[in-house]
């Protein structure tokens, strides 16, 4: 078992690999790490050995190009996802020379996941998986498929860990818990929250977990009193409360791209006594912002105005531009893109050498777009 974090220094070693190759801003420090401005998220393929073979592929190349970001989730592809990251680590730790501390690992825990494939009777698999081991009771878990209690999430992350043959994972998310709203109040959910930020709190202190934080779909993209929206200050200061000024809550994951740019444009979050967007907001809580939806599973990849696309650089295909508008955002630190494939990773990590945009002319897309 891999049994040390992503560190200061290995990633460090990790940016030096690609001195020679990779723009200057290629790479960004955040929470004492240095992550690449793209990194691979493993969300979409089917739940078949192929595909897993395809997954492990890509993630050894993707790192052997410069992404040292990698992305996935317990529930995706039925815990395949991070079973195929586990082979890809071991790959790249046992034959191709790179170390556990040069890599950023992020999973999430909430979703309640199947095991391979989904199981005939999903309430008995439940009952067996969850209920009677007494991981979870079935009023824990809201719609039949979201729970965060602590200790659900520390069998996650426990399975987690064993899927991917680690002692620790860098970057721990809780996943959609906007899926709890509508299911119990605004105050009872923030109970809950605290008490899976103990839990976090908890495992960070075993060394099971570096950081941890929220992956969200529209809990950060709605306006503020909306169904669903997450205050960011109140979360914090949740984690401030548990764990003092050393807490661990230093990452948040959501949609950003060309189609969905609210985090950015969207003045929701309360700053003091200011109203701002998200992304303005993590960056005033030492909060680091990773975007996944890079690329909105292909739909921003294709068909881009032409003055879009040279306002981004006249890239060499619709994706890497749609790429090159989320790691250019100011707040964003690294753009999640599904790679399944050797192909999309060669061509994605093309732009690892390709300096991203500066503001000034970042901000220009909002009259072209």
């Amino acid at each position: 078992m891999t049994t040390t974090c992503a560190t200061l220094e290995g990633t460090i070693c990790y940016r030096e690999r690609f001195k020679d190759r990779a723009a200057k801003n290629h790479f960004r420090e955040r929470q004492r790490l240095w992550l690449s401005s793209i990194g691979t998220g493993t969300y979409l393929g089917n739940a078949d050995d192929e595909t897993d073979a395809r997954y492990t592929a890509a993630i050894s190349r993707a790192v052997e190009l410069g992404a040292n970001v990698i992305d996935t989730a317990a529930n995706y592809r039925f815990q395949r996802s991070e079973r195929a990251i586990g082979k890809a680590l071991g790959q790249l730790t046992e034959a191709k020379g790179f170390s556990r501390d040069e890599i950023v690992i992020c999973t999430k825990g909430g979703y309640l996941p199947f095991d391979g494939a989904p199981p005939r009777d999903i309430r008995r698999y439940i009952e067996e998986t969850f209920v009677k081991p007494g991981i979870a009771d079935f009023e824990d878990i809201v719609g039949g498929s979201h729970c965060m209690t602590p200790s659900y999430l520390q069998n996650q992350l426990e399975q987690s860990l064993r899927n991917m043959n680690l002692a620790c994972v860098d970057v721990y998310y809780i996943h959609n818990p906007e899926s709890q709203l509508g299911h119990v109040s605004d105050e009872e959910f923030y109970s809950r929250l605290r008490a899976a930020i103990e839990s976090l709190e908890k495992r960070r202190a075993e060394g099971q977990v570096k950081f941890y934080g929220v992956a969200t779909w529209n809990g950060f993209r709605v306006p503020s009193g909306s169904n669903g929206y997450h205050s960011l200050a109140r979360m914090v200061d949740l984690a401030r409360e548990v764990g003092g000024e050393s807490h661990g809550f230093r990452f948040i994951q959501l949609p950003f791209n060309l189609a969905m740019p609210e985090a950015l444009t969207l003045s929701n979050q309360t700053l003091g006594s200011h109203q701002v967007s998200t992304l303005e907001a993590a960056v005033g809580l030492g909060v680091t912002v990773i975007s996944s939806a890079s690329i909105f599973q292909g739909r921003v990849a294709q068909g881009l105005p032409k003055d879009l696309r040279e306002t981004l650089g006249s890239l060499s295909t619709d994706a890497q531009s749609a790429i090159q508008f989320v790691r250019s955002a100011p707040g964003i630190t690294t753009a999640l893109v599904g790679m399944s494939t050797l192909e999309h990773v060669e061509n994605n990590l093309q732009l690892a050498s390709v300096e991203p945009l500066q503001l000034e002319r970042f901000m220009e897309l909002f009259s072209v777009t």
